[in-house]
């Protein structure tokens, strides 16, 4: 019979000792989950993106050219043209300067290029000075044009600064604000599940009926309430770590409800029951015995709310309810494009709302190839 294509990687080696067990028998449970994630072609390519985009978030001061408030004269630049020829003649990668020309009756400005002299970009050249991580000062960029023009892979908006530096800086706000909030869902839903869950009776009630309280807020309304009671004068990090327990306090009933269910379904087992005649603690059988018996389930959930944690800052910010400017995140670059006109003129201003879009897919794609990897009656 054929081996399924998941288990081909453990097939035992044709010289291997007759008395040596099978890998496919001996391997571990996250090795057999990885070996069928890897078959889910959508997952793979959603985990290539987000290892990219954290990759970018982890480098960013390093991957863009500028500064991410740094202005310029280029106000409302169209993205840089890389050009390979000049003069009919092979050259290496550069740009063309930009001349600005206003017309003074509708003064609209527009940009023509100065194709006498090409600029090449250059690697690894020094630019503004910044701290990597907070930590490390240096001022290298990994590319970039001599100072006499700039290169702007994304355009600029209204007041000249470069939007390709803008979103690679507004995708570690976006991002890790997922992650972190995710986090103390996964905390919370985790306990008040757990402990739902496995004394039952008045405590199961008493946490259903808040999870089904919350359940029933609408959720728009509800964030725009929370936020709304945001001090003004907060700073970028309280009102940034805010909005994370903001987005939190919505997420957890639904992990909530399904850890209910499993130490519902798993606190009557056998080895459950002997923990307990050995006077082992509650607290101890939930957080040793019963949620690692599920953990696969967990992490497919959590991956699946990651999404939902983008899209709600990235609501907020764009509403004006979030984080606020100067803070960069892809919701408040956003803001730039609730003008109908100005889309129609920059479209450029709408790639933050694409960045968004390619994140979430990257996210679902990996849920999904997870949830089907850890689902033990799948083929």
């Amino acid at each position: 019979m054929k081996t399924p294509t998941f288990f081909r990687g453990f097939r035992k080696p044709k010289n291997s000792e007759p008395n040596k067990f099978n890998a496919l028998h001996s391997a571990s449970q996250w090795a057999l989950i990885w070996a069928k994630f890897k078959d889910h072609k959508l997952a793979i390519v959603g985990l290539y993106i987000l290892v990219i985009f954290y990759a970018c978030i982890l480098f960013s001061p390093i991957i863009t050219p500028y500064d991410a408030w740094e202005d310029s004269k280029y106000i409302y630049a169209p993205p840089s043209k890389i050009r390979i020829f000049h003069q009919g003649k092979l050259s290496r990668p550069f740009v063309y300067k930009q001349d600005i020309i206003l017309n003074t009756e509708t003064f609209e400005r527009t940009f023509k290029p100065d194709k006498s002299k090409p600029y090449p970009v250059r690697f690894f050249v020094k630019g503004a000075e910044y701290r990597w991580l907070g930590l490390v000062k240096g001022n290298i960029h990994l590319f970039g044009v001599d100072p006499q023009t700039s290169i702007n892979l994304m355009g600029t908006d209204v007041l000249g600064r470069d939007c390709f530096s803008r979103n690679i800086s507004g995708l570690q706000i976006s991002l890790t604000v997922g992650l972190l909030g995710v986090f103390i869902a996964f905390i919370l839903g985790s306990v008040i599940g757990g402990i739902a869950g496995y004394y039952g009776g008045i405590i199961d009630n008493i946490v259903q009926r808040l999870v089904e309280f919350i359940s029933c807020i609408p959720t728009i309304p509800m964030w725009m309430a929370l936020s709304a009671v945001i001090p003004q004068d907060w700073g970028n990090l309280k009102v940034y770590f805010a909005i994370t327990v903001i987005l939190a306090l919505r997420s957890w009933t639904g992990l909530s409800r399904q850890v209910r269910s499993k130490l519902l379904q798993l606190r009557e087992e056998e080895y459950i029951v002997a923990a307990k005649v050995c006077g082992t603690s509650g607290w101890k059988i939930i957080t040793t015995h019963l949620l690692p018996g599920f953990m696969s389930y967990l992490i497919v959930s959590l991956t699946l709310e990651i999404p939902k944690m983008i899209l709600g800052e990235t609501t907020l910010s764009f509403l004006g309810l979030g984080l606020r400017a100067p803070t960069v995140s892809l919701g408040v670059l956003l803001q730039d494009a609730q003008n109908l006109a100005a889309i129609s003129a920059y479209p450029w201003l709408l790639i933050s709302a694409l960045l968004v879009v390619i994140a979430v897919l990257a996210f679902n794609f990996v849920g999904d190839g997870i949830r089907d990897a850890a689902d033990p009656y799948k083929n």
